[in-house]
């Protein structure tokens, strides 16, 4: 049977053009000739346009009468190079040496062939020519699949957006600390952005290019966490059934986004700490530790300082995961950003449901008003409700958050309205949103979670931690 792969042969002897094509077509579908070296490029299109590209390129290094010395050869390598690089060439010449040999190799050839050949030895040489495209082919699909992977990793949902002044603070601090290698912690209530803060902080510093990659910590079951963050062995454990890459070693040259840090038991985080001081890691099961260059971000809504105070959280490692800390106010804290938010995910979501919607001035006013106790991501899972639920060319803003009208026909300030704001206990606020939620969707846990922008294991600890 014969190789599907395309081979093209450029030497100006119509003998050695003949001899070659004679031998190779027996063994492969598609052999093309040419005698003019600048033919090659036009050719290498041509093929590459009708899906049949060449993989291997048989090239004399001498075109000139009389001239022994390669040079042009070399030069027609170097231009295949270019143009193509997954190409594999092999240099062939009536006039070798070994040093002219070397001088092939290293210029990017494959092989380099004595004119006059022996059959088997032109016909290994090919052969091994398209295994070594194969294998190139293999790695350039690899490269591309990774750098779209990265490009995937590295491009958040949504817009990080913002123009009010508590927002223009906030993108300052990121441009000034993602300049650096610094770890940072962003600290807020739920549903006010800090993924994409994270997002912004990678996409705004010297490893960009690199992976980003991001690890719920209240998802983690206990007994994973090392396996997750480090990696493990095969037959480390009793599931562990083949080798596993950690997060750190995945994240090699990016960053790392550590969510919900306040939820690391104690345990883990004196693991964590001491491989943020080594830099190192080491398996589950192995031996050889792994050196790690990562920008660490860490996220959380919790006190951290409290947290130490009670004992939840070792002092040693909030030193070390925040050299720089940034606060993301709530939206009732930006309402000004409110309208701005509002038309970003009214125009993001119509075009996802192919909707062509409008929102009116009075369900804006609406929209500001109201206290948005999941924040942000409250807001976005708002919009998009209405956007599905929504009939005719208006946002029906009332049919998805509950109590706006309400809210803004008892009081234009939804905080001095003791029946709807009589507490600033984030607690209380954050039980009542919980509450509310469960309500809403009669007790659906995985529908309030959703709604609320929660895992379901962030939710169920909130369910226990209010009795719910």
């Amino acid at each position: 049977m014969k190789h599907s792969g395309s081979i093209l042969i450029v030497d100006d002897n119509p003998d050695i053009l003949i001899a070659a094509r004679l031998l190779l077509k027996q063994h492969y579908q598609r052999v093309k000739t040419t005698d003019n070296p600048f033919d090659i490029a036009g050719i290498i299109n041509e093929q590459r346009n009708s899906d049949q590209p060449i993989d291997v390129i048989l090239l004399d290094m001498n075109f000139s009468q009389d001239s022994i010395s390669g040079k042009e050869g070399f030069y027609w390598l170097k231009k295949i190079i270019e143009q193509d690089a997954n190409i594999v060439v092999l240099l062939m010449t009536a006039y070798s040496d070994i040093q002219l040999a070397v001088d092939a190799i290293k210029a990017g050839a494959s092989d380099f062939i004595a004119k006059p050949w022996q059959n088997e030895q032109l016909l290994g040489a090919v052969a091994a020519a398209f295994s070594h495209a194969k294998d190139k082919q293999q790695v350039g699909k690899l490269t591309r699949q990774k750098h779209g992977l990265n490009q995937a990793l590295n491009t958040p949902s949504f817009e990080f957006l913002g123009q009010s002044t508590a927002m223009q603070q906030v993108f300052n601090t990121i441009e000034k600390a993602a300049k650096t290698d610094a770890n940072i912690l962003i600290t807020g209530e739920s549903g006010t952005g800090k993924e994409l803060t994270a997002h912004a902080i990678h996409q705004a510093s010297m490893r960009s290019e690199h992976t980003f990659l991001s690890l719920d910590m209240g998802a983690v079951a206990q007994n994973l966490f090392e396996s997750e963050l480090f990696g493990h062995k095969k037959g480390a454990f009793t599931d562990a059934k083949a080798d596993r890459i950690g997060k750190f070693e995945l994240a090699q040259g990016g960053s790392l986004f550590l969510d919900e840090l306040g939820n690391l038991p104690l345990e883990h985080q004196a693991k964590l700490l001491a491989a943020l001081q080594n830099r190192q890691v080491t398996p589950i099961g192995g031996s050889k530790t792994i050196d790690i260059d990562i920008r660490l971000i860490c996220a959380t809504n919790d006190n951290l300082e409290q947290a130490v105070a009670e004992g939840r959280f070792r002092q040693d490692l909030l030193y070390r995961i925040n050299t720089v800390e940034i606060r993301l106010p709530a939206l009732r804290e930006r309402s000004d950003d409110i309208p701005l938010l509002a038309d970003y995910y009214l125009n993001h979501f119509a075009q996802k449901y192919k909707r062509n919607l409008t929102i009116t001035t009075h369900d804006m006013a609406s929209l500001c008003h109201y206290s948005w106790p999941g924040n942000v991501r409250e807001l976005a899972h708002a919009i998009e409700r209405a956007v599905i639920l929504s009939e005719g060319e208006n946002l029906d803003v009332s049919s998805v958050v509950g109590n706006i009208t309400s809210n803004v026909n008892s009081t234009n300030n939804p905080i001095e309205n003791n029946n709807a704001y009589d507490t600033f206990d984030l607690d209380i606020l954050e039980q009542r949103t919980v509450r509310a939620a469960l309500t809403h969707y009669q007790g659906n846990v995985s529908h309030a979670a959703k709604a609320l922008g929660l895992t379901r294991g962030a939710m169920y600890r909130r369910l226990e931690k209010y009795g719910l």
